[in-house]
């Protein structure tokens, strides 16, 4: 059943009845965009005085669950902060109905760590209103919007680089771009494509963003798209600019998880506020520098009552001044004052082809793959990848052929990719096990 589900949610993703009765319901996606609007002008108490109220109902629904039932009735500061590493493999026990009730979604992370979520029709459409926020702000009707995207969707296979290397969904009103037919020899294609389309809006990962605008601006191309929308990634303020230039566009940049329990918004290079109403967030602090303070983002998502993470670690940091005070932490918390990034978010996890295509997406080498403890890939040379996985009880040869199977719709054949089960994984010098380690350009340097 929870198969045919997903299938199920694939394909409305790609219609335009999709967009309309799942992520922007009647039901609850009109409520969520008077809430998002509302809180964004809202003072500091009246979005905590909000946040408490929905707060109560997300700890009333998490003490249902077999992982939650120890914590019914304590305040949120007496439950415990939650790992990644708790909730893999334990997904269920999270949960506060049956899994086909659910839509799944799951996460590679930044860690290589999978994890499986199973969310509500209220979480999908409050999520969807969060990425339309921006869109709406403007006056821009995000169903009527002409819309590129350039993250990770499998387009066709990664070996065939005679064009076209996009499709088109929603009726021809979505462009769906493929990033890993994205280079020197195949750009021209991407600049006619995008030029006859005239996106108003461009969807990407920062890190297939910038190769674009690269590779446009080698060649001469002009290009103009409104609006530019970069997610999920760590984006360094000369992307920035570079995408602003070379597109002759508005450049946003959000901060966000799978998770779904904390989101910031960028309209601005180093300058971002948390999204009031989205979660509550947590600062908790873990290293005193000389003038600043290392803090981890804690977040308890306020809409998905199916699977609510209840004061969730996001593995992820932000750096304060030490001067700062309680009061201006607490403003940074409720999205009244900007703080200038998060940290702990890499650009650069992506393997580097023969053909020059910066290849992303390697998070959904483990996606619908069970019974793994953690994944990294190491790229030794432009040809040969190896894909190392610390094995969960009950891992098989079916699990090798899945994740083989998610590689090769992502690397080409002109790469070799091979599959080795460890006890542990690749530390680089500061001690530290990157999801993605390019060898050959550690060699070089």
């Amino acid at each position: 059943m929870q198969h045919w589900n997903r299938r199920l949610s694939d394909w409305l993703k790609t219609q335009l009845l999709g967009e309309r009765l799942v992520r922007r319901n009647p039901l609850y996606y009109p409520a969520a965009v008077r809430t998002f609007f509302a809180l964004q002008k809202a003072s500091l108490e009246e979005r905590r005085a909000f946040t408490e109220r929905r707060l109560k109902a997300v700890l009333r629904a998490a003490a249902r669950t077999p992982y939650g039932r120890p914590f019914r009735n304590r305040p949120l500061e007496e439950w415990p902060l939650l790992d990644k590493d708790r909730v893999r493999g334990h997904e269920h026990e999270f949960l506060t109905r049956p899994a086909w009730l659910t839509s799944q979604g799951s996460t590679g992370g930044t860690m290589g760590i999978p994890l499986k979520l199973y969310r509500s029709l209220q979480s999908i459409c409050y999520e969807q209103a969060t990425y339309d926020y921006p869109l709406l702000k403007r006056g821009l009707n995000p169903l009527r919007l002409r819309i590129a995207v350039l993250r990770g969707d499998n387009v066709k296979d990664p070996s065939d680089f005679t064009p076209p290397f996009w499709r088109f969904t929603n009726g021809g009103q979505k462009l769906i771009l493929s990033s890993v037919h994205l280079a020197e020899k195949t750009v021209s294609h991407y600049y006619a494509i995008l030029k006859e389309f005239r996106p108003d809006c461009l969807f990407c990962y920062p890190a297939t963003l910038e190769p674009l605008c690269l590779l446009l601006s080698q060649r001469g191309y002009d290009l103009h798209i409104p609006l530019v929308i970069a997610t999920s990634e760590a984006m360094s303020s000369q992307a920035r600019r570079l995408a602003a230039e070379v597109l002759k566009a508005d450049v946003l940049h959000s901060y966000g998880a799978g998770e779904r329990v904390a989101f910031a918004w960028s309209e601005r290079p180093d300058e971002y506020y948390m999204f009031a109403g989205y979660g509550w967030v947590e600062f908790v602090p873990v290293e005193r520098e000389t003038d600043s303070i290392l803090y981890e983002i804690v977040g308890t998502g306020l809409w998905n009552l199916a699977m609510p993470l209840v004061r969730y670690r996001m593995g992820d940091f932000v750096r304060l001044p030490a001067s700062m005070t309680e009061a201006e932490i607490e403003e940074i918390r409720w999205g009244i004052r900007p703080f200038e990034g998060v940290l702990g978010r890499a650009d650069d996890e992506y393997l580097l082809s023969p053909d020059g295509v910066h290849i992303v997406g390697m998070d959904h080498l483990a996606r619908e793959v069970d019974n793994i403890i953690r994944m990294q890939v190491i790229q030794e040379t432009l040809e040969r990848v190896r894909i190392l996985v610390i094995p969960d009880k009950g891992f098989s040869q079916t699990n090798l052929e899945q994740i083989m199977q998610n590689a090769r719709r992502k690397i080409p054949s002109t790469m070799q990719v091979r599959i080795e089960v460890v006890d542990e994984l690749i530390r680089i010098p500061n001690g530290k096990t990157p999801f993605v380690i390019r060898e050959f350009e550690r060699t070089t340097n």
